[in-house]
């Protein structure tokens, strides 16, 4: 089904060899464009600009605070402010709908496009309006990724956005070009999913193309929809790969034709001698209907396999779920299992992934003429645009799902992220979206309770939910229509000429940007001291860390526009105990920097020097930064006092970029288990800032614990100058204001 090489390979006449030296994708799709949005000399380094950037209504006013405090004046390129997350206006009061309204001054003041709530979400939208051969996108959600239509895009933290409004350029080491090839024709009832989630599966656990490009190209992709190449593309986000991009031809042009944009249609292909990195093979005729268990995305399973072993892998599942969540006496899932079936509770298809065109054609049809069933089980439908809500709806597709039980929600990310459609206590959850990491569905495990998410493509829930909740794959049925690889639809952009405020491109500096009562600036971050005592706040020893565990998802989202409000629940439901000891330390290093002699500094530093040892908190995680591109996940350690992560590898480039640009040290050591940090301990950093003026990138710190110190090696691998820089002046906001 998927096979690897993880040796560098050419492209030569219609087949792959072995080639001593990758030369730098010489040859290939990725080469082409990244050269194309290069701005620099150094060798092995990239600075890109991009053609296009879009964020949503949890990230953009952070992204806007931080440019307009470092001096932006008008957004130097198309930049895209979606409101598919905080759609509901349901937590907080005011203070969603405050956040949209400073949306659309933001747009107005300088030179926006706002889409409004409702319109469309982020990812449908950047592909319908601005996705085309040879552009790149940097967006400020972790699943920014158009490579179906031949574009690059990159999902980032706000301050990597930020940096493009004030006309800087992201910087990166030449990144591994991992060719993805294509083959066969998936066969009816295996959708994109299916196929996304054994590329995830087997691809995830060994980091084979973490931080890569992703370039599909071969016989296969002929077969395929641009639907279908969207649903797999937006799912290498779930790699860890760095972006992703396709080979275009007649039925990219087709799209982009329908879409109004036929003019930008470019013919993308590998070149003669291309060089790659790696080869991963897809044989797309081999490709089962898929289901990936609690709680990530590559535990991924064919359903065939799942049913099969329902008892091992529900005993799995259960002890994953008392290990990771730390809910004791959870009930076990093997209650749902009854005579070899397993009973589902709820199904979801939405977002950028499963609310496609295609995806919801395939359900209702699927559905016409059945029922949902009068039992426990429901179905929700959320499209991804209101273009594709209308051509639905104009085909008749909504009305058969309808018809059939289903609810037909707005265009809205809410159940991907825990604030829409969440489960009872207990309850299993089969979803097409992104991600189903612990928590994502919007349970609060520190009170108890608990639901399971496993992710599902579109045709196998509707088959689903045709037989009432028993689980079961869409190949199953005697009936499953197949998808055609020229199955286009028909793209009315009435809905966006109706509500979209288009002001790319004519910034009206005299409008004023106006503030709801939770807006609020960043507050203030010091320049790094020349010696630190750090104290570990958290010790997190699972395997991986995600960004939904050190800030939750779901009803936090409302809180993004007020960063010390947010910081409130940094890893509240990983580590409760995170934000009291953290701010403990706080409160002792502003005391420090008002009164060094004081009896608490004495009590906090101990023989070390007051007046040139900073303060400070850690968290400790083997490997940090799964999943979301959120930048809270390190800004509200930052606003804590927070000044290093240690871990044995960073899960995402993202996240570390993150960490960075909010002022942190991202150390990595080894044997970080043996080492064996727990909250409480301390870590003396002498001559930190010294290390960092200069070009070292291993200190030799000291670990105190119950009297005794212990020396470690720390380092800080790949720093770059301007990223020295940025920690040296307490963050990216204060680096400019310099």
């Amino acid at each position: 089904m998927i096979t690897i090489q993880n040796t560098p390979v050419r492209w030569q006449d219609g087949r792959f060899a072995p080639a001593g030296n990758p030369r730098g994708g010489e040859g290939t799709i990725a080469r082409s464009i990244l050269m194309a949005h290069n701005t620099s000399d150094e060798p092995g380094r990239l600075a890109l600009r991009f053609d296009a950037m879009a964020s949503h209504d949890i990230t953009y006013v952070g992204i806007i605070q931080t440019a307009r405090a470092s001096g932006m004046r008008s957004f130097p390129l198309p930049y895209v402010l979606t409101n598919c997350h905080n759609s509901l206006c349901a937590v907080g009061g005011t203070i969603n709908e405050d956040d949209h309204v400073f949306g659309l001054s933001a747009a107005k003041k300088y030179g926006g496009e706002f889409v409004p709530a409702h319109q469309a979400v982020i990812h449908s939208y950047m592909r319908e309006r601005y996705a085309a051969p040879g552009k790149m996108i940097l967006g400020s959600d972790s699943h920014t990724r158009y490579g179906s239509y031949g574009c690059m895009g990159i999902g980032e933290g706000g301050p990597e956005l930020a940096r493009q409004l004030l006309s800087k350029t992201y910087d990166i080491a030449w990144p591994k070009i991992i060719a993805v090839y294509l083959t066969g024709t998936p066969r009816p009832g295996v959708g994109p999913h299916d196929v996304a989630l054994a590329l995830v599966g087997a691809t995830f656990k060994d980091g084979t193309v973490k931080n890569a490009v992703l370039e599909f190209f071969g016989p296969g992709v002929a077969g395929l929809s641009m639907d279908y190449r969207s649903g797999i593309d937006v799912m290498t986000t779930e790699t860890t790969c760095l972006s992703s991009v396709w080979q275009t031809d007649e039925q990219t042009k087709t799209a982009l034709a329908l879409l109004g944009r036929v003019d930008g249609y470019r013919e993308l292909a590998p070149a003669e001698g291309a060089c790659y990195d790696g080869l991963v093979t897809v044989e797309l005729d081999k490709v089962e209907p898929m289901i990936a268990l609690p709680f990530h995305p590559s535990n991924a399973y064919p359903i065939r396999e799942f049913k099969a072993n329902l008892s091992d892998l529900l005993h799995q599942v259960d002890k994953d779920a008392a290990e990771q969540l730390g809910v004791k006496s959870v009930p076990s899932l093997l209650r749902k299992a009854i005579g070899g079936k397993f009973r589902v509770d709820q199904g979801v298809i939405a977002g950028c992934s499963g609310g496609t065109f295609q995806n919801l054609k395939r359900a209702a049809e699927i559905l016409k003429d059945c029922s949902t069933g009068h039992d426990a089980f429901w179905l929700s439908c959320y499209p991804g645009s209101m273009p594709i809500n209308l051509e639905l709806t104009r085909n008749g597709s909504i009305a058969q799902l309808m018809e059939a039980g289903a609810s037909i929600r707005s265009c809205f990310c809410g159940p991907c992220f825990g604030a829409g459609d969440v489960p009872s206590n207990g309850a299993f959850s089969i979803r097409h979206n992104t991600r189903n990491f612990p928590n994502r569905e919007g349970s609060k495990p520190g009170n108890g309770q608990i639901s399971y998410v496993a992710l599902m493509d579109a045709r196998s829930i509707a088959a689903t939910a045709r037989m009432g909740g028993i689980l079961t794959g869409a190949d199953e049925l005697p009936d499953v229509p197949a998808d055609r690889p020229d199955e286009h639809w028909v793209y009315d952009d009435h809905p966006y000429q109706a509500r979209v405020y288009f002001g790319v491109g004519h910034p009206q500096p005299e409008e004023d940007l106006v503030f709801g009562p939770n807006i609020a600036d960043w507050p203030e971050q010091i320049p790094l001291p020349e010696n630190l005592l750090l104290t570990v706040c958290s010790a997190i020893y699972d395997p991986v860390t995600t960004t939904d565990e050190l800030i939750p998802s779901g009803e936090t989202s409302s809180y993004r526009s007020n960063p010390l409000l947010l910081s409130e629940f940094a890893l509240s439901r990983k580590d409760p105990q995170y934000v009291p000891r953290a701010k403990a330390v706080q409160v002792a290093e502003r005391l420090r920097r008002t009164d060094p002699t004081a009896p608490g500094v004495k009590r906090a530093l101990g023989h070390f020097d007051p007046v040139r040892t900073g303060l400070g908190s850690l968290i400790m995680a083997l490997k940090p930064g799964d999943g979301s591109a959120r930048e809270q996940a390190a800004s509200c350690q930052r606003v804590l006092g927070g000044c290093a992560n240690i871990a044995e590898e960073y899960a995402t480039k993202r996240y570390r970029s993150n960490v960075v640009n909010w002022g942190m040290l991202p150390f990595v050591a080894a044997d970080l288990k043996q080492l064996d940090l727990q909250p409480g301990d301390q870590v003396y950093l002498p001559g930190i800032r010294a290390l960092l003026e200069g070009d070292g990138e291993t200190i030799t710190a000291a670990v105190l614990r119950s009297g005794r110190e212990t020396p470690v090696t720390l380092s800080l691998p790949g720093l770059t100058r301007e990223e020295r820089d940025i920690i040296l002046a307490g963050c990216l906001i204060n680096y400019y204001a310099d």
